[in-house]
């Protein structure tokens, strides 16, 4: 593994890990935990569009009842009179009061009057005969009690929390648990009450049922997302306002727990509550995540006063689950949610209530760690594989489709199967991932693309430069001993040319020519050795491998001879002579690397095969045609058609080559060039047996019908040699190869 990939997959892995540790509850990032709570409101906010749920009705203690019944509290026989109405007249299944009555409603009056019977008025007959006969009005809190009785109500009361004020204080009377002490040994992480301020005992014991209707885990923007449905005191399991009154609508259903099938005394798993049928699925605070139907006013509303005076509407109560609240301004019941920072208290446990009766439900079981920490991986394998072979472009729109998919996931989760994915984790650790590998990328990686484009910038296009900035460290100016392809190009007569034209134009002339050159030959993941005036040297194979060298070289040849063809409509445009250029192409063991003096050093290749390269494009001026290759490139490449033109002694290389010329892909070759290659062949053959008659028959009539442009210029080479040969035959033992004495 390289250097560059270790690094790249050790920042992912790190990343992974730390985000993975969060994930399961190991560590803590506020931010990262706001961010969630943030993505958590919008998705409800999106989809608590539901229509309002008649079957919870709030019965509102509002400013318009105070004003008419008089200023709140209102006597415990007026409450007695709301609980009547409700239960006998308005026959509703059930009543919770989201309130506390803590404090005896009609003491004081009774103390007073009972201290005058006996003090200043106690020998008064009229007055302790009077007194006699007001006595039981005055007693309130019985007359409440005694409403309470046989009807389904549930009192509200409330939990104090460990270091919270009134922790330690015990007030009031506690409804019967819905777990005793000592029955609950499953080891359940209830939330632990440390005190309560509670109903008067009188009252708590008259109603059918009870439930504490404070909520001690708002998140740390104090907004309410979750609600407790059980807590413990004292060894005891006490259930919520919500559910209490549910259940004495339902006909009071058992309380029951459900696990984890893979649930072990050491590892609870909760994963829900039952009432019968029902399943209410919960954390492991025993809290319910809140599936709020929408903002305020998702319930209907009946003004308490109209209750009192019997001209509510039948319609809107009968059947309902009634829960007493108040959205007075003054009597404080506003809690902040994530759809309103006002939002009335008691919708609160009414929107549990609706919750559980449609069994519509968020939750987050233990099992979405795991689900979160697989979209964690399936995140880091998008951005590793961005980071590694993406551009920054690409890899921002890979990324934006992955947020894209990934977002409508989560959504599928949210609104089709109510799970709490977490989403702005997942955003945030592809962002920091992403951004930590820009940074890796722009202050390493960048430093050594500019190293190697400093070093190869010169002879490489720029992708080939971008590629072994990938791998920088395999790229060597040393010298190295290599198979690899050499070609030369160089301009015929460009004395005479460079006499005709200013010295500007020649400046212009150049550029226009070596541009197109080097252009065709960077196309083809050629390396620039050096200009020499109008000639050109390039090699393949170095600094970058290539097995298919030989290929590129020959297809850049191809490519120069018809650019070449273009320049020169362009150049005849501008008045400027045409250009010819010769090009020979040569494959084999070669030496590269950095050369020269301690004065100058280059980036070159040498040997005897980058020798014949430059011997073959001096060919190129006596066969008349634009390219020349050796043998040892023929055979690298099948898939190129060759003709092959004569076998050669060049000058300073006393073993003879075979050279040929490209005719272009095999596939889709023209098929009269197929012929011609054949009759050449057939010519070639009788020149070198020395049958006169049939060469000089068969290149006559090549020159004659020649499809290509070289083909008259080689027919005529052979015509003239044969009728040398006619009359100077070669020696006895002439192999049939021509040699050259001049380069």
């Amino acid at each position: 593994m390289d250097q560059r990939l270790a690094i790249r997959l050790a920042l992912s892995g790190t990343t992974f890990l730390v985000f993975v540790v969060a994930a399961f509850g190991a560590l803590s990032f506020p931010l990262l935990d706001r961010l969630e709570q943030f993505a958590y409101d919008a998705r409800l906010r999106l989809t608590a569009t539901l229509l309002p749920d008649s079957r919870v009705v709030i019965v509102d203690i509002d400013e318009a009842s105070i004003a008419q019944v008089g200023r709140w509290p209102w006597s415990r026989d007026r409450v007695a009179l709301l609980v009547e109405q409700l239960t006998d007249r308005y026959q509703v299944a059930a009543v919770g009061f989201d309130m506390v009555f803590a404090e005896p409603d009609d003491r004081r009056d009774i103390e007073l009057l009972d201290a005058l019977a006996a003090g200043p008025l106690k020998d008064d007959e009229r007055f302790k005969q009077t007194y006699a006969e007001l006595k039981p009005s005055l007693a309130t809190d019985l007359r409440f009690a005694q409403a309470l009785a046989g009807r389904k109500v549930a009192l509200g009361y409330v939990f104090q929390q460990q270091g919270a004020g009134g922790a330690g204080l015990a007030r009031g009377g506690l409804p019967r648990p819905v777990i005793a002490v000592g029955a609950d040994t499953s080891k359940l992480e209830y939330i632990e009450a440390a005190g309560y301020t509670g109903n008067l005992a009188e009252l708590q014991s008259a109603a059918s049922s009870g439930g504490f209707f404070d909520n001690p885990r708002p998140d740390d923007d104090q907004s309410f997302r979750r609600m407790p449905l059980l807590q413990r005191y004292q060894g005891a399991v006490y259930e919520s306002l919500s559910l209490a009154t549910l259940r004495l609508a339902l006909g009071s259903p058992p309380l029951g727990f459900e696990f984890a099938p893979d649930a072990t005394p050491d590892n609870i798993n909760l994963e829900g509550l039952t009432l019968g049928e029902r399943r209410v699925p919960v954390d492991d605070e025993l809290a319910m995540w809140i599936p709020f139907r929408g903002g305020r006013g998702s319930f209907p509303y009946v003004p308490a006063a109209d209750v009192l005076r019997g001209v509510a509407d039948a319609e809107i109560l009968r059947g309902a689950i009634v829960l007493v609240g108040t959205t007075a301004p003054g009597l404080q019941d506003l809690r902040a949610t994530p759809l309103e920072p006002d939002y009335p208290g008691v919708e609160l446990h009414a929107n549990v209530i609706s919750a559980v009766l449609d069994q519509r439900y968020l939750a987050r079981p233990a099992w979405v760690s795991s689900l979160h920490a697989a979209i964690l991986l399936a995140s880091t394998i998008v951005v590793t594989f961005c980071a590694l072979r993406l551009s920054i472009g690409a890899s921002v729109m890979v990324i934006g489709l992955w947020f894209s998919f990934g977002t409508a996931v989560n959504l599928w989760f949210w609104m089709r199967a109510g799970l709490v994915v977490p989403m702005a984790s997942p955003i945030a650790f592809v962002i920091v991932l992403f951004f930590l590998h820009s940074i890796y990328g722009y202050f390493v990686e960048e430093r050594r693309f500019r190293k190697v484009s400093s070093q190869f910038g010169n002879y490489l296009a720029p992708q080939l430069v971008a590629e072994m900035a990938q791998q920088s460290e395999s790229y060597t100016f040393e010298g190295q001993t290599r198979e690899m392809t050499v070609l030369f190009s160089d301009a015929r007569d460009f004395t005479s040319t460079s006499e005709r034209l200013s010295p500007q134009a020649l400046s212009e002339y150049m550029n226009s020519y070596l541009t197109a050159m080097t252009s065709a030959i960077q196309a083809q993941r050629g390396t620039i050795d050096k200009y020499i005036g109008d000639a050109i040297m390039a090699f393949w194979g170095a600094p970058v491998a290539d097995p298919q060298h030989a290929r590129q070289a020959v297809l850049a040849g191809i490519e120069m001879a018809a650019t070449a063809e273009r320049l020169n409509t362009e150049f005849a445009a501008r008045g400027w002579p045409a250009i010819h250029i010769g090009i020979g192409i040569s494959t084999g063991e070669m030496r590269v690397g950095d050369m020269g003096s301690s004065f100058r050093r280059q980036y070159t290749v040498m040997g005897d095969a980058v020798n014949l390269g430059s011997r073959l494009e001096g060919l190129t001026k006596e066969y008349g045609v634009v390219v020349l290759v050796g043998e040892t490139t023929v055979t690298a490449v099948p898939d190129i058609a060759f003709m092959e033109l004569d076998r050669v002694r060049v000058k300073g290389r006393a073993t003879p080559v075979a050279i040929s010329t490209p005719l272009g892909l095999r596939e889709g070759l023209d098929k009269g060039l197929r012929q011609e290659a054949g009759r050449h062949a057939a010519a070639l053959a009788a020149y070198r047996a020395q049958r006169w008659d049939d060469a000089e028959s068969g290149f006559f009539g090549i020159f004659q019908s020649s499809v290509w442009s070289g083909g008259k210029a080689v027919s005529r080479l052979f015509l003239d040699r044969i009728a040398h040969f006619r009359s100077a035959p070669p020696a006895t033992d002439w192999d049939g190869v021509f040699t050259f004495l001049t380069k």
